[in-house]
């Protein structure tokens, strides 16, 4: 079986906020990763590609790699961009439509507090520049402790918030915290996506026959060091995807679903200060 590294990243940048700093790289560390990736023989191709295989079309090259980016910072445009341009890569966006900012308004809003995202005019930009743009729900809830109606709303509000501001259909969607469950995939396909990205397992590696509505990606974290990443670009260093769902992720899923039916839902992110006003 050929693995695919799909790496994820969320922000890239030297002064992400506590709540963030986890899930951030430098933007050096950044580029001494797609130097890695070059220098290990990885081609870096479109996220369609490999959705395209895993539908059942022409299989992607051997050593192939899909770089993803989640929720739809500020520094996507002002650090990313430019650096996957520079080397001509490809890469998704996955976007939280509740959370772009307005236009010419200040930066950052929705759930993601103290933190600059894009506006809908930056991702027009992007879009128009050759980066997919995928959606990540409207709110970046956990969509598998939602109610039925809940959920459809935000996986059908995100895709039609996207194509409006967009004009023109978009198909890769994300679950926010990597959340899912059996329910929330059939809602994802009946609103037209059709591919979903997950985080099995914490991280691990897609393959050919990978699931396209929860295909894994390995994420990128600040403590992600530079021979952890080494392994992986050598397609090494994670379980590789499809595998069942274990124990300790149904247990999980019980536990806030749990918690969120008596009103005191688990918060994977802090509150922002605007909505807990």
């Amino acid at each position: 079986m050929s693995v695919v590294p799909v790496f994820l990243y969320h922000a890239v940048a030297d002064d992400a906020p506590s709540w963030l700093a986890p899930y951030t790289v430098s933007p050096r560390t950044f580029a001494e990763q797609l130097d890695m990736v070059a220098d290990s023989g990885l081609t870096v191709v479109p996220l369609r590609r490999l959705v395209a295989a895993l539908l059942g079309g022409p299989p992607v090259p051997p050593r192939s790699a899909v770089l993803t980016f989640d929720d739809g910072y500020a520094d996507f445009a002002s650090t990313v961009a430019p650096l996957l341009a520079a080397r001509g890569l490809p890469s998704t966006l996955y976007v939280t439509t509740g959370a772009l900012s307005p236009e010419g308004g200040p930066p950052g809003r929705g759930p993601f507090p103290s933190v600059a995202t894009l506006d809908r005019a930056r991702v027009r930009e992007l879009d128009a520049a050759g980066v997919e743009i995928g959606g990540h729900s409207v709110t970046h809830p956990q969509l598998d402790t939602l109610p039925r109606a809940s959920v459809r709303e935000e996986v059908t509000g995100c895709k039609r918030d996207i194509e409006d501001t967009l004009g023109h259909r978009v198909d890769a969607f994300a679950y926010p915290h990597g959340y899912s469950s059996r329910a929330v995939r059939a809602l994802v396909r009946e609103a037209g996506w059709t591919s979903a990205a997950a985080i099995r397992a914490d991280s691990a590696f897609s393959s050919e026959t990978d699931d396209p509505l929860r295909f894994a990606r390995l994420m990128v974290r600040a403590d992600t060091g530079r021979e952890r990443f080494a392994r992986w670009t050598g397609g090494e260093g994670a379980p590789v995807a499809p595998f069942a769902e274990g124990a300790r992720t149904r247990g999980w899923r019980a536990y806030r679903r749990t918690r969120a039916a008596i009103g005191l839902p688990y918060r994977a992110l802090p509150a922002s200060p605007a909505r807990s006003a």
